[in-house]
């Protein structure tokens, strides 16, 4: 019984494949301006979190994310009374910024973490606790900074991080670059 399923493998050794001795070696491409356009786009554009110091506080700084979108900007303006009579309330504006982008607390150029190893924030129990506040935002934020020129300059200097008073200018490119 004859079965082509099973062979041998010694029964086709007669009969070898011939291999290209000069095979082509792979082409790199090389990458282009497109390329590099790219792949620069498909990174997240992301700033790097800063740190605040606290004026009347000595040693302490707040870690704030300047990651702000334009929606986050638009709800706090809203939550602090932009479209009432009364127009919007410029301390609790800032006291929104200071407290939705904390994202730690420092003394002495050190973070300070709960028992747990959690990060401490304006609505973390201990904070509320050592400012004698039930509310994070305002009443934390303005316990913590104590002045509140100080919380609207904080708020200012989170917003400049952020790029909101970034300039853009613009270049024109039929002129000649001066640094080369």
């Amino acid at each position: 019984m004859n079965d082509t399923l099973y062979t041998s493998d010694n029964a086709d050794s007669s009969k070898k494949k011939p291999v290209a001795k000069d095979a082509a070696l792979p082409t790199v491409k090389e990458e282009t301006q497109l390329d590099r356009l790219r792949n620069v786009i498909k990174k997240k554009v992301e700033r790097q979190p800063v740190l605040i110091p606290v004026p009347e506080r000595p040693g302490v700084s707040i870690k704030v994310s300047p990651n702000i979108t334009q929606t986050q900007m638009k709800n706090w303006r809203k939550s602090a009374g932009e479209d009432t009579r009364n127009g919007l309330d410029a301390t609790k504006f800032a006291c929104l910024v200071i407290g939705h982008s904390t994202s730690g607390i420092y003394i002495d150029d050190e973070e300070v973490f709960d028992s747990e190893g959690n990060y401490l924030n304006f609505a973390h129990p201990m904070i509320l606790e050592m400012t004698e506040t039930t509310r994070p935002v305002p009443d934390a934020v303005r316990a913590l900074f104590g002045v509140d020129p100080h919380v609207e300059s904080a708020a200012l200097a989170i917003l400049d991080a952020a790029g909101y008073s970034d300039t853009v200018t613009a270049v024109d490119p039929t002129k000649e670059s001066t640094t080369n």
